[in-house]
């Protein structure tokens, strides 16, 4: 088999994994469990827990002691393992606990499968610039194919979901081992400290002002990147509480809906350079966080006929603008204004802002306000004044953003890193 097939059917299976569950694991917390919303916001925080703690700890056993591609084997037979559990579980504060063990193992592999097809493709002689956006493509693929199956097979607010994520890593697992070694670069100075190890020393880049207003605005705005993936699919759901809306399309296949979602992903990734080099950084960062505000507003405003449903269709492609516009362009700048030591914990340092302690606090704070101002006595959830709030969230941030961070287009710099 070819090597870029290969590293492909890696990356459609990395992502399958976790889509098989992520999208409509609320369905079954509120609709099969009935388990509160403010625990449920806690559980979601896991995932930013993880993506501070492990991506650091795993790249230095990748670095040092073991093959990358054995490592990530071993990660996903945790994770299959621990997702096997997790049915079992009859309680929110256990199910807190696994789901973590579950995201400890899962989180790191996504910069392990990169690092891998990164390693593999440079040792053959690729253009990786020019390969890898394409094998990474099938990895929002995967996400979307295991959503449809999750959703096509009536499992969207069961277990089975768990079942169908683990059995997959469990093949992910096997099939990692079967791939080119990938052995440790031991790229960090033996005789570097704890913290430069942990990619710690980046955080001195508090110390710069325009640098430390980034990086506080990515954790604002990461607050509000999960919160479609935690309540857009039982959002949709919800609508079947109406005799009107209950056997409608929406309904009855809200994960194929919200997959629309995923498909613009694909879409606007291949838009990113044209408006990069029109529009410059900021301004693109600006519109990924007006993009947000649309992705919220149009689902307050949303229902799932005529009018309503075109309202949820634009959210979902507006979704793919909201989130990779600003991953990408955030991440351009961070790679143009950062000396090249340290730019690679700087990467770090901006993932952890927007996938760790931005995701925990909406995470934790999303659960908060919905389950004590925005739940009515019989569980039901106020979704059109929910969804507002999160609008109006997002226009804090972006009005707050224009006014305050300063930076100017420069194409030149740009140029430099796409080649």
């Amino acid at each position: 088999m070819n090597l870029k097939l290969r590293l492909t059917i890696l990356s459609f299976l990395q992502f399958f994994v976790w889509g098989a569950w992520l999208i409509t694991f609320a369905n079954y917390w509120f609709g099969t469990m009935h388990w509160g919303g403010e625990e449920f916001g806690v559980v979601f925080t896991t995932l930013g827990i993880a993506s501070i703690i492990m991506p650091a700890i795993t790249g230095i056993i990748a670095d040092r002691w073991m093959n990358a591609e054995k490592l990530y084997g071993i990660l996903h037979l945790g994770y299959a393992i621990t997702l096997l559990y997790l049915p079992q579980v009859d309680n929110p504060t256990t199910f807190f606990w696994v789901m973590l063990v579950a995201m400890l193992f899962y989180m790191p592999t996504i910069s392990l499968s990169n690092s891998i097809a990164y390693y593999v493709l440079k040792n053959n002689n690729f253009d990786v610039v020019k390969v890898f956006p394409p094998i990474r493509v099938w990895g929002t693929l995967g996400f979307i194919a295991a959503m449809w199956i999750t959703n096509l097979t009536d499992n969207k607010a069961s277990a089975n979901q768990f079942y169908i994520a683990a059995a997959f890593a469990v093949i992910l697992a096997i099939y990692s081992f079967t791939l080119p070694p990938c052995k440790p670069q031991s790229l960090i100075p033996k005789d570097a400290s704890l913290a430069e190890k942990l990619g710690l020393n980046a955080f001195k880049l508090f110390g710069n002002s325009k640098l430390a207003l980034f990086f506080i605005f990515s954790m604002f705005l990461g607050a509000a990147l999960q919160l479609t993936n935690m309540y857009g699919d039982v959002f949709l759901s919800d609508f079947g509480k109406n005799p009107a809306y209950a056997e409608s399309f929406v309904v009855k296949r809200s994960t194929l809906i919200m997959s629309i979602s995923q498909f613009s992903e694909t879409a606007f990734i291949l838009a990113i350079p044209f408006f990069l080099k029109r529009f410059g950084i900021k301004n693109v960062m600006l519109i990924s966080m007006f993009a947000w505000v649309l992705r919220f507003a149009f689902f307050a405003y949303g229902d799932p006929y005529g009018f309503g449903l075109g309202l949820i269709i634009l959210s979902c492609i507006v979704y793919g603008m909201a989130f990779d516009f600003f991953n990408v362009s955030g991440s351009l700048f961070v790679e143009t204004t950062t000396d090249y030591k340290i730019r690679s914990s700087a990467q770090g340092l901006f993932m952890m802002m927007t996938n760790g302690f931005g995701a925990i606090a909406g995470s934790f704070g999303s659960g908060w306000i919905i389950s004590n101002f925005f739940t009515l006595e019989n569980g039901d959830k106020m979704w059109h004044e929910i969804w507002l709030i999160f609008a109006g969230y997002a226009l804090l941030i972006t009005i707050l953003f224009a006014i305050f961070f300063k930076h100017k287009h420069d194409p030149e710099a740009i140029a430099t890193v796409n080649h």
